[in-house]
């Protein structure tokens, strides 16, 4: 998709006021005051510094987006596109890979998150939250021959399913839903007894492309993402796995944006000017408006009916809209810039019944929020909710 086409100017100008009025955030909310952020951010501004915010270009980030094109974003944010995934988000934040880091903090799916801290990810913590629904993950299989035999979900027992990367919210929500039907996940004999095994794909083309050659049986993929390959036949939806915890949450380096007083401050006044857009992207005015559905059209071609249909799905942190019905409690008071401590062991405890952590790892109840989420910022609050 092209990000950079042409725009009429009576969208540019909306465009525009959208991006102007997500620049605009009110005093408090655990803000530190503009005294208080003044130097920092500063400081960081004539070191040259840009944040560096790692996104997955799909319309989840719209509130992202638009603070991006504020003049406050233009001066202090480099968006860094992640199409691949949660599993490219965590490889670009690690120093030691063959290309280097590339990102200083990044919006990415809760579990896949959460999986790599426990795994012994040290080079990034938990900062904030960012979408409190959850995510409705799409089962999709090809339109070829070598795939009409799978019809259901209970069809790729046995199977082999397409993932993006290992650690990836493809890997991991295929092992939640052999979970939830008590199938054996992972394992190179996996398939062989009964359960599922997984072949890495890398992106979302190769995924379509791998349940129409036959070598995989199926992938998952964000469902209205998804939408527009069941439109034009190329696949073919056969299940729906909702997460069972808000799905997406906001992390940081430990080695650039939370490693200095000028980068923290930097990394803070991003997170409340951020949760500005969102109430701004949702408030009434917009709404009645249409904004939301403007702009998600006009950045990704989607078609008018899927955006208002997604849109009653979900609910950013801070949202001005009421309650999705049947939302899970967990995580429904949080923000950019806090976390939840439920979400996380839900995350944990449901990760390690699935496979994907060990008991170690995921610690039960017991597990020590601290070493997950960064305790800075957020004035005296604290970013640890319940």
């Amino acid at each position: 998709m092209d990000w950079h086409r042409e725009r009429g100017t009576t969208k540019k100008k909306k465009k525009k006021k959208m991006a102007a009025e997500a620049g605009q955030v009110e005093e408090g909310y655990g803000r530190p005051s503009a005294d208080q952020r003044k130097v920092p951010t500063e400081e960081a501004r004539k070191e040259g510094r840009k944040l560096r915010v790692g996104y997955i270009p799909e319309h989840f980030a719209s509130p992202l987006l638009l603070l991006s094109r504020t003049p406050w974003g233009e001066a202090n944010l480099e968006l860094v596109s992640q199409p691949a995934g949660t599993g490219q988000v965590l490889t670009s934040f690690d120093a030691s890979s063959a290309e280097g880091q590339k990102i200083d903090v990044a919006i990415a799916l809760t579990e896949a998150l959460i999986a790599g801290i426990a795994k012994g990810r040290q080079d990034l913590k938990l900062v904030g939250s960012y979408v409190k629904t959850p995510l409705v993950w799409a089962v999709s299989t090809g339109t070829s021959p070598q795939a009409e035999k799978y019809q259901s979900i209970d069809d790729l027992r046995g199977t082999t399913l397409g993932i993006s990367r290992v650690g990836s919210g493809s890997q991991i929500m295929a092992s939640v839903m052999a979970l939830q039907r008590s199938w054996p996940t992972g394992g190179e004999g996996a398939a062989e007894e009964g359960g599922i095994s997984f072949h890495i794909d890398n992106t979302f083309p190769s995924l379509r492309s791998s349940v129409n050659t036959g070598r995989t049986s199926a992938f998952m993929w964000e469902t209205f993402t998804t939408k527009p390959f069941y439109d034009s036949g190329e696949v073919r939806k056969i299940g729906e796995v909702p997460t069972p915890w808000p799905s997406w949450t906001i992390a940081a380096s430990t080695n650039t944006a939370l490693a200095s007083l000028p980068s923290r401050a930097l990394l803070d006044d991003f997170l409340h000017r951020l949760q500005g857009a969102i109430v701004d992207f949702t408030s009434q005015e917009s709404l009645r408006e249409s904004r939301p559905e403007e702009f998600i059209i006009e950045e990704l071609g989607y078609q008018r009916k899927d955006v208002e249909d997604w849109l009653k799905t979900v609910r950013w942190v801070g949202d001005g809209r009421g309650s999705v019905p049947d939302t899970p409690t967990l995580g429904q008071t949080t923000s950019t810039a806090t976390v939840s401590r439920q979400v996380l062991i839900q995350t944990l405890q449901t990760l390690q019944k699935a496979g994907v952590l060990t008991s170690a790892q995921a610690e039960g109840d017991g597990a020590d929020p601290s070493l997950f989420i960064d305790p800075w910022g957020n004035g005296d609050v604290g970013r640890l909710v319940e």
